[in-house]
């Protein structure tokens, strides 16, 4: 898993994930937030590093160390 950073123009991409937020209910905007995640999560489509991205963003937000 690449965790350095590795999106070419990061601010841009922030600002395109916003607004298609845009005018979204919050239920809609956890629903799109979903959605790119499944989105994401398919084009990767190695089991392992989608477990170790889970297992990275959970310790992210309990505030623990990476494991």
């Amino acid at each position: 898993m690449n965790l350095n950073p590795n999106i070419a123009a990061p601010d841009n991409f922030y600002a395109a994930w916003l607004t298609a937020h845009d005018g979204l209910s919050e239920a809609k905007s956890h629903e799109l937030n979903a959605a790119l995640v499944l989105l994401l999560a398919n084009h990767i489509g190695d089991a392992s590093v989608l477990e170790q991205a889970l297992l990275l963003a959970r310790n992210a937000v309990e505030g623990t160390p990476d494991a």
